[in-house]
């Protein structure tokens, strides 16, 4: 794995993990910070205006956090030409990352216009774990857009996902629109199901290893 170290400071590694490497020759010491996933909902379409809000209010304090608001890449035919558009990945939600959710943070983050409550509730504030962490670490995994994921139909007419967002949710395809070049995938978030359209490309099975497959249903 690939690891960036910085003589006394910080090193980030791919997954959001960081230590800090203090070194006090000839010893190196390395300590673990673990960096926590907090969600939060927001009125749906107000996701940006949020983050925008609460940065500004914490331009000149010392609180360190990055805002995710993860997005996905579809192509949206409107009076018959086709649009690139960029949709979210989880309407209504934005994602704090930081060490620690400070009492200052909480409040900064509930005073601002749009918010609605943590999750699970403000009075039961706790971290992503689970499901709910895993889901959001696979999409964050990609980068800050889910683009199309590469694709090819079997003799069968099942789905082969070779790479991209689909990869390793497979088994979460509810429905494919080869039309379109769209998958629609099922997830458990928050104790609630919702369904996600994700776009893919169609290559060649020659070119690719073998992946995941699904079932068409067109």
């Amino acid at each position: 794995m690939y690891r960036l170290f910085l003589s006394g400071g910080l090193a980030i590694y791919p997954d959001k993990s960081a230590y800090i490497c203090v070194e006090e020759s000839p010893v190196l010491w390395y300590y673990y910070i673990d960096m926590n996933y907090y969600a939060v909902q927001v009125r749906t379409l107000k996701e940006e205006a949020y983050i925008a809000s609460i940065s500004r209010q914490l331009e000149d304090t010392e609180i360190k956090i990055q805002f995710l608001f993860p997005k996905r890449r579809l192509i949206i035919r409107r009076q018959g030409e086709q649009v690139n558009e960029l949709m979210p990945l989880f309407p209504g939600y934005v994602f704090i990352e930081t060490e620690k959710l400070s009492t200052e943070l909480y409040n900064v983050a509930r005073s601002a216009r749009y918010f609605s409550r943590f999750l699970p509730n403000n009075q039961n504030i706790c971290s992503l774990s689970g499901k709910d962490l895993a889901v959001l670490k696979h999409f964050i995994g990609f980068g800050a857009v889910a683009e199309s994921s590469k694709v090819y139909f079997d003799e069968n007419d099942r789905i082969v996902v070779t790479s991209g967002p689909l990869h390793g949710l497979e088994g979460s395809i509810v429905k494919v629109d080869r039309r379109k070049h769209r998958a629609k995938v099922k997830l458990d978030f928050a104790n609630e199901c919702f369904l996600l359209d994700l776009a893919f490309d169609i290559i060649g099975k020659n070119t690719v290893s073998d992946g995941g497959c699904h079932d068409s249903t067109e």
